[in-house]
């Protein structure tokens, strides 16, 4: 990650956290209350995932999907799960969470039996990757900003 910021010229800091396996849209900000309001749970600021997962998703795996789960002695709020699209072998499910708990998707899927074979967080509140590539970065416009103040709630 410390690659990506090397050459801004600020300090900034992460607004969350993608683990090494996961990849997609991460914010960084030289805010720290920001940061802190983006992340704090009680704010609810939903991000939403794109998961492909091993075997053909069921009924009863989305019902646990969609289940509370227990993360260091607390229960997550329950995620919301669409299916994008089944395949043979795998389906693409789209996952909308407002905690993001340490692994919180892998963990669902790994209960429901599912094997996570991609994950990619698409957005943040109401901003979105859109065509950024990876290792692609760009600045939030002022309208950017100021809307995912007003979603965290805190500004």
């Amino acid at each position: 990650m410390a690659e990506l910021i090397r050459d801004v010229d600020a300090r900034v800091y992460p607004v969350g956290r993608l683990d090494r396996d996961s990849e997609g849209l991460l914010l960084f900000t030289n805010d720290g209350d920001f940061a802190n309001a983006m992340m704090h749970p009680s704010h609810h600021v939903q991000k939403t995932y794109r998961v492909s997962v091993r075997p053909k998703v069921t009924e009863e795996q989305i019902t646990v999907l969609t289940s509370a789960l227990m993360i260091d002695g607390r229960k997550t709020v329950p995620a919301d799960v669409r299916v994008v699209s089944n395949e043979e072998d795998k389906s693409i499910l789209e996952f909308t969470i407002s905690e993001g708990r340490n692994r919180q998707i892998r963990r669902l899927c790994e209960e429901a039996g599912l094997e996570t074979l991609r994950l990619k967080r698409l957005s943040i509140g109401q901003l979105t990757l859109g065509k950024l590539r990876p290792g692609e970065f760009r600045a939030l416009t002022n309208e950017e900003v100021a809307l995912l103040k007003r979603q965290s709630g805190n500004f």
